[in-house]
């Protein structure tokens, strides 16, 4: 682990200092953890007052030197209630640092163990960005690439997903990744690097079956659950300082490659990069796509964009997001209200994913069927809606 923290610090300082965060929270997992250990300890590594209160009515409150604190906190810069109940918090003065977010993350996982909520899965490894490039690599001979899984700690003969993420404004994406995979919510193997401007994770499963057998299920699933739990943390329970910018895991994407042989990890990055372009911020269902599910929608990111671009339909749904038409001004709102009932079919399960009630979703539809000349309830319709929306997140996405 130093070895590699020192390799990490050299091409990405954020990187290392989240592989710092996640090995912190891992060992205390790994101990004997009570509230006053992960109080002090986190107050500790944040550098500020650090305090928990678990449903049990169990409290610890400590100020960075391990002192104890006594009283309630006078300022807190972020919190989150995890489930079942109870709070984390740090008591930085002024704006939040850079990494709190991801610290509070880390200690909501530690304190859901506390309160008897065991976790289902080994955390995931940050990894050589070198090895896992080689892996992913198309050039490379067969016999580095099966060196490089070995020294990550995979198996050359079982199959991997690959699974490509992209961060927010303002954040680093593999950052990002270490993140949402640090949920603990994807079962298996799990190795992260940021490669390029993304992401790189590979997620292997001995349990899903020999290489050539079609095995490793996809984490789709598990990936949408921990980006409704982040959200929910998020916008339930912490409001961003004023001045401090975005704040993390806000605008977090990904991506789903098919299963493949190790050796062949490079289809399952291209097919992960694929998906990540139909994506869109917002909604778990909307922020993971698998290219399993897509089907033979997938075969849309074939399109050269500048044909996406001219489509009359796409074209037309462009300059409703950007306000073009009557009632400028609500394009996101609007192109979000469309997605939400392409995806369900029905008003009120669109509502109930936009936390909106159904008649404010009713009168943005209206709009857009205004604008475009679509009736949505209309199957075919709503199937071109769909499709017009996919190839504008395509144009949008360029090439990927």
């Amino acid at each position: 682990m130093k070895g590699l923290l020192l390799r990490l610090s050299a091409l990405d300082a954020d990187a290392a200092t989240a592989v710092r965060v996640i090995a912190h929270f891992e060992a205390l997992l790994g101990g004997g953890l009570d509230p006053v250990t992960l109080a002090r300890s986190t107050a500790g590594l944040a550098g500020c007052a650090a305090g928990l209160e678990l449903p049990d009515g169990r409290t610890a409150r400590f100020g960075p030197d391990g002192a104890p604190l006594p009283g309630t906190p006078a300022h807190v810069s972020g919190r989150v209630e995890p489930e079942p109940g109870g709070r984390v918090w740090l008591e930085r003065p002024g704006a939040p640092g850079p990494f709190d977010e991801l610290v509070l993350e880390w200690m909501a996982i530690a304190a859901r163990v506390l309160a008897g909520r065991p976790r289902q899965a080994r955390p995931p490894r940050a990894a050589d960005p070198a090895l896992v490039e080689l892996v992913l690599s198309g050039r490379e001979d067969a016999a580095d690439r099966s060196r490089a899984l070995r020294l990550l700690g995979l198996d050359p003969a079982v199959p991997l997903r690959v699974v490509a993420v992209a961060a927010g404004a303002g954040s680093d994406a593999g950052v990002e990744a270490v993140a949402l995979m640090g949920r603990g919510a994807v079962r298996g193997a799990v190795r992260v690097a940021r490669v390029g401007e993304l992401g790189a994770v590979l997620v292997q499963r001995p349990d899903d079956g020999p290489a050539g057998a079609g095995g490793t299920a996809s984490p789709a699933a598990e990936l949408r659950a921990a980006v409704r739990e982040r959200a929910r943390d998020r916008t339930a329970h912490r409001a961003p300082a004023p001045g401090c910018g975005p704040a993390r895991g806000r605008g977090t994407r990904a991506g789903v490659g098919g299963a493949a042989g190790p050796l062949d990890a490079r289809t399952s990055w291209d097919q992960a990069r694929a998906a990540l372009r139909f994506t869109a911020p917002g909604a778990p269902e909307e922020a993971v796509a698998d290219h399993d599910e897509l089907g033979p929608v997938a075969l849309l990111a074939d399109i050269p964009v500048a044909r996406l671009r001219e489509q009359a339909d796409v074209r037309r749904l462009a300059e409703l997001a950007r306000g073009d038409g009557a009632g400028g001004g609500q394009g996101a709102d609007l192109l979000a209200a469309l997605a939400a009932f392409c995806r369900t079919g029905s008003l009120r399960q669109a509502a109930a994913g936009l936390h909106l009630h159904h008649s404010s979703v009713a009168a943005r539809l209206a709009h857009v069927e205004k604008e475009l000349g679509w009736r949505l309830r209309d199957p075919q319709d709503r199937f071109r809606a769909h499709l017009a929306l996919y190839a504008l997140r395509l144009a949008d996405a360029g090439t990927g």
